[in-house]
């Protein structure tokens, strides 16, 4: 399977989840995500998908100061939004791949312990978008996203339009899959440390 090249830049997530420990998953129930990750379960790459990345990163790296690992399914995921408004159902499958936090629909349980269900929660009342929360300490972490500090290429929008609607040649959709593929590159490359991108900041 081939990545773009830049994929391998993007620094990876090393978590711990207790639950693949108890049942001989991972080893110590050491994990690690990479930004492919995130591809694959929603099947592209886009700026919705990268803020998603970078907003795990960002707010577990605030949790979980090093050298302390995350404890993947001892995180809760809030989102003021609801899950169909405009992306939120899309930032929150990336945050709950990650976190493995999940709705109704999760794993619920070994003996008691490791349930998943209730810890991703859609229409929130709170200021940010997305709220990480530690189950353990209770510390929190609000995080919001503005991908228009990476604005696309003026010649974008018209390409996309003849794309989505079929009128594209083979060069046109050449062209905007590269000009797509690299304001993502931007995002998750060139400013990844914008505090202006991702802001977080510590909540009660």
């Amino acid at each position: 399977m081939a990545f773009p090249d830049y994929f391998a830049q993007i620094p990876p997530l090393a978590l711990r989840d207790p639950l693949a420990e108890a049942l001989g998953a991972a080893e110590q129930g050491l994990m690690t995500y990479r930004y492919e990750d995130a591809v694959k379960l929603t099947g592209h790459s886009c700026p919705t998908v990268a803020g998603a990345w970078l907003m795990a990163m960002r707010g577990l790296s605030i949790l979980y100061p090093a050298p302390t690992l995350p404890e993947r399914g001892q995180i809760r995921v809030d989102m003021r939004d609801h899950e169909s408004t405009g992306t939120t159902g899309v930032v929150a499958n990336v945050l709950g791949l990650i976190t493995g936090a999940a709705g109704d629909g999760g794993f619920k349980g070994l003996g008691g312990t490791h349930d998943r269900r209730g810890l991703l929660n859609f229409g929130v009342a709170q200021a940010a978008p997305v709220k990480l929360s530690r189950i353990d300490t209770g510390a929190a972490v609000a995080l919001d996203y503005d991908p228009d500090i990476v604005p696309p290429s003026p010649e974008l929008p018209g390409l996309m339009a003849r794309v989505v609607a079929g009128t594209a040649n083979a060069e046109e959709r050449a062209a905007f899959a590269h000009l797509w593929r690299e304001r993502v590159r931007r995002i998750l490359i060139d400013h990844a440390g914008d505090p202006e991108l991702i802001t977080a900041m510590h909540v009660q």
